[in-house]
């Protein structure tokens, strides 16, 4: 590999803090709860970011390892896996740099989703079988002398969980002024599984009692692979949330680190994602739905047991960008979905803090 030019590399390394240094910390929000419960839930709102979603955290971070480790010089083809927020963020980083960015996706990628990375300037490259895309990605980064991101392996990596302003360190500092500053439960989903290995190692690295619940849609081999301990698990399937779940357990995904998982269903990620959206007034993702619904079920065990604290999970992105999906009831009926029963569940638990389902 030919040494990248180490001025070009000063200064792409410092285009990419300087995003970091004008980009104010996200907000951490209060979902309303009866104070009288004792337990608080709070959202920290990663769909503030530049490019809308939480996965901006983790495109800079993979963009400062590949500099830093000298794989992206001035003339780099950057490729990625990739047909969501990832590739908007990526996209967003590349041509911050003067790069090429190309994503690799299903030929069955929305117009919509297309648009979104084609606005950041990256391009698309459409393959037929959507199990190729990771292999097609390597492919062509090699016949381009480009440099392939992979998310799924570095994604655990690339983001110092010591602290360094990333996710985890941020939490709990804008905790530290309420009334149960450390939180019993932090609930986040797994795509990669950046973000759980981030939260949960930095929870044990600063001694916290803190306990890390990851919650995982239907069709995603995560859930499964926990249950049994199989590693080697795949689904063939995916996940309809975008953002979260996948067919393999990937690289990034640390388990011990876990200290619950919850499998939650489509029906019930789409409810809670609509009860969520008209609680705080603004959309957010079917992601960001999934997380709630796990953080309902806990906050609901807590009060059986008369434990009081709080519980954070997060706003992965807005909703605006589903809104000829999980927001269309015609979408919804054409996937088989019913929400009438898991938003029926979802209002008795904001009413009377009960959760009929098993956390």
């Amino acid at each position: 590999m030919k040494p990248v030019d180490r001025d070009w590399e000063r200064n792409a390394i410092s285009l990419v803090e300087a995003d970091a240094n004008r980009s104010a910390d996200t907000h951490l929000l209060p979902f309303p709860l009866p104070p009288s419960w004792g337990v608080d839930l709070y959202l920290k709102d990663e769909s503030s970011h530049p490019t809308g979603s939480l996965k901006h955290r983790l495109a800079r971070s993979l963009f400062l390892y590949a500099l830093c480790n000298g794989w992206i010089g001035p003339d780099t083809p950057i490729v990625e896996a990739s047909s969501g927020s990832t590739a908007v963020s990526e996209a967003y980083f590349a041509r911050m740099l003067g790069c090429e960015f190309i994503a690799v996706m299903p030929a069955s990628t929305s117009p919509e989703k297309i648009s979104l990375i084609e606005f950041q300037g990256g391009k698309c490259h459409l393959v037929d079988d959507s199990t190729t895309v990771v292999a097609t990605a390597r492919t062509l980064a090699a016949e381009l002398r480009g440099h392939f991101m992979d998310q799924f392996t570095y994604a655990e990596r690339a983001t110092d969980w010591r602290g360094n302003n990333n996710i985890a360190e941020s939490i709990y500092a804008q905790l530290s002024l309420e009334r149960h500053p450390i939180p019993a439960w932090v609930v986040v989903g797994a795509g990669t599984g950046g973000t759980s290995a981030t939260i949960g190692r930095y929870a044990r690295y600063r001694r916290f009692d803190t306990r890390l619940c990851v919650v995982d849609p239907e069709g995603s081999a995560f859930w499964p692979a926990y249950q049994n301990q199989d590693w080697n698990l795949s689904t063939g399937r995916g996940s309809r949330i975008e953002g979260i779940g996948r067919p393999r357990v990937e690289p990034s995904f640390q388990p011990a680190v876990v200290d619950r998982m919850v499998q939650v269903p489509d029906a019930g990620s789409l409810a809670a994602m609509r009860a969520g959206s008209a609680v705080l007034g603004r959309r957010v993702g079917g992601s960001t739905g999934t997380n709630l619904w796990g953080a309902f079920g806990l906050i609901s065990e807590m009060r059986a047991q008369g434990v009081r604290g709080s519980v954070v999970t997060l706003i992965c992105d807005g909703g605006e960008r589903y809104a000829d999906t999980y927001y269309s009831d015609d979408w919804v009926a054409a996937q088989g979905l019913e929400l009438a029963a898991p938003a029926a569940m979802i209002s008795d638990f904001l009413s009377t803090g009960i959760w009929a389902g098993a956390a």
